[in-house]
């Protein structure tokens, strides 16, 4: 019987996931699939990068929990395009279903994917699942992209009223699954070049007190108030959308967090020289100081300013830094020791475990 793919990439979960919703739907066995893309995993520098044992162990969970529905998880270690044209020429498949990544690399590498598999005359299908809304949905009354976050907001949250958030619930068509008694296992951590982190991942859940208290709390970094699922934003294995129904009824501040991360986004879709140039080129003119000695020291935590260091400390250590604190540390490093944004950008992306490329851009 013909194949309907569902591959897994930024939506790590069986619940409320578009495109596993549609793939399940189509008439044909579901097999799912992961790849642990080398063009990513090659460009990082550390073999204990958090944010790959994160992955690895929700690979792990996902693999576990479509055993129990008596199938499994395919779980591949390569290049994207070198996996495909293994994959469409061994199996009879008639359609992909994934749901869409908005970076630049993803965006070409999907585009390559879909050109393969129309060579194939197979279907290749794409969802919106990752935000609320997507790159063009939120515009001016002109057609033009929105730059600046309030009226952005102001719209976001007209047409949340005028199209209501959709929890889609896959359950049941889970019987869809391809029965499938074992499959491809999963590479190892060593065999990826990779160690197991020790770092201690936030849950997946959080208290409905966090959200309710979150415009009360959010200011004190000493606080354990904010609700730290952005790792679990950024790798899809909790659902924007239930989460932003329940941010609807509970905090409108909360609501806006994510509101923030469709901005960034559609920034990054429509103005793509954010990605190594200020977002307003007479910036690009700064003449920075840029000293390697005062940078080493923020990096380290050892300014001499408490906050700072604290903060820098926090995130070396658990790879998370409170809100309010990433600002100060940010307006440190540019205002005060006058080091190109840039430097400090990079290195948030290799420290952060909730680094995404659109809202770690977009803050600094």
């Amino acid at each position: 019987m013909s194949l309907a793919i569902h591959w897994f990439r930024r939506d790590l979960r069986l619940e409320d996931n578009t495109a596993l919703f549609h793939a399940l739907k189509s008439g044909s066995d579901v097999r799912c699939i992961f790849i642990f893309d080398t063009s990513i995993l090659d460009k990082l520098e550390d073999e204990n990068d958090a944010r790959v044992t994160f992955i690895y162990k929700e690979i792990e969970r996902l693999k576990a929990e479509l055993k129990k529905l008596d199938s499994d998880l395919w779980v591949y270690y390569g290049n994207p395009i070198d996996i495909w044209l293994t994959l469409l020429t061994d199996y009879n498949i008639k359609s992909i279903y994934t749901n869409k990544d908005y970076e630049p690399y993803a965006i070409k590498r999907d585009n390559e994917v879909k050109q393969l598999a129309g060579k194939h005359q197979i279907a290749f299908y794409d969802f919106k699942d990752h935000v609320i809304f997507e790159e063009s949905e939120v515009l001016k009354d002109d057609g033009n992209p929105y730059v600046v976050f309030t009226p952005y907001s102001r719209k976001w949250k007209h047409l949340l009223q005028t199209n209501p958030i959709e929890v889609l619930d896959t359950t049941p068509y889970f019987s869809s699954f391809e029965s499938k008694e074992s499959a491809v296992d999963i590479p190892t951590l060593i065999d990826m070049g990779f160690k197991e982190s020790l770092t201690t991942f936030p849950s997946r859940t959080t208290t409905q007190g966090k959200v309710k208290n979150y415009e009360k709390n959010r200011n004190f970094p000493a606080i354990q108030g904010t609700t730290k699922l952005s790792v679990h934003f950024r790798f899809g294995t909790i659902s924007i959308r239930a989460k932003a129904l329940k941010a609807l009824s509970t905090s409108e501040t909360w609501l806006n967090e994510l509101i923030w991360r469709d901005f960034y986004i559609q920034i990054l879709y429509h103005y793509p020289h954010v990605v190594g140039n200020s977002f307003r080129a007479k910036y690009d003119a700064i003449q920075w100081r840029n000293n390697e000695s005062d940078f080493e020291k923020w990096c380290t935590g050892k300014t001499g300013y408490p906050i700072v260091d604290a903060g820098m400390r926090e995130l070396n250590t658990t790879g998370f830094m409170h809100n309010r604190v990433r600002m100060i540390v940010a307006s440190f490093l540019t205002k005060h020791l006058l080091i190109d944004w840039r430097w400090g950008e990079a290195y948030f992306a290799r420290q952060l475990l909730d680094f995404e490329l659109a809202s770690n851009n977009g803050g600094w």
